[in-house]
């Protein structure tokens, strides 16, 4: 990530919007969204801690809160997302289930994409996983702000493996995440 092209970016918005760069509310600002954005899409952990161990149920976190930047307005999307595995022999250590929506947060992204490459990642991951099941419901201020101005949150989720073919287990995977 170049922060410098982002600050000269910001710059040339700023002065698009015919704001002052020379005034004290607007002199750091490049360099401030330039941090900001380092912040929220830089260098994430790629460590991955997976132990031996016999678990015959899914594992699951929920409600783990995301900011990302929508790739079509670059406005903020606050994501609450879920994500749950069938392990087969290895689980992976509880943070890096939170760690696998940072990682494949390094940019802006569609819901849709981090949906399914949440699911592609885990797999890869924890090898041998018996089912995968993402849950993410954004609320986007591109609809807020601009267009339809719409309050709602958009849905998205994936199922691989049991939670595919297990109906009950996809139920409990729901009702455990309040759908």
């Amino acid at each position: 990530m170049d922060l410098s092209k982002i600050e000269r970016g910001v710059e040339l918005i700023l002065k698009g919007l015919d704001c002052d760069l020379k005034d004290r509310n607007f002199t750091d600002t490049p360099e401030r969204v330039a941090r900001f954005y380092g912040e929220m899409f830089g260098a994430k952990e790629r460590e991955w801690a997976v132990f031996p161990e016999e678990y015959n149920d899914f594992i699951l976190l929920k409600h783990h809160t995301l900011h990302s930047l929508c790739p079509h307005h670059l406005l903020v999307v606050e994501f609450d997302v879920s994500l749950a595995y069938v392990p087969n022999g290895n689980v992976l250590g509880l943070s890096k289930l939170a760690r696998i929506f940072d990682e494949a947060n390094t940019k802006p992204v569609l819901q849709e994409k981090l949906t399914k490459d949440v699911v592609e990642r885990l797999s890869e991951v924890c090898k041998g996983v018996q089912g995968v099941a993402s849950l993410v419901i954004g609320q986007h201020d591109c609809t807020k702000v601009r267009g339809i101005k719409s309050q709602g949150k958009f849905v998205t989720y994936r199922l691989e493996g049991l939670f595919k073919e297990d109906k009950s287990l996809e139920d409990r995977f729901f009702r455990l995440c309040g759908i």
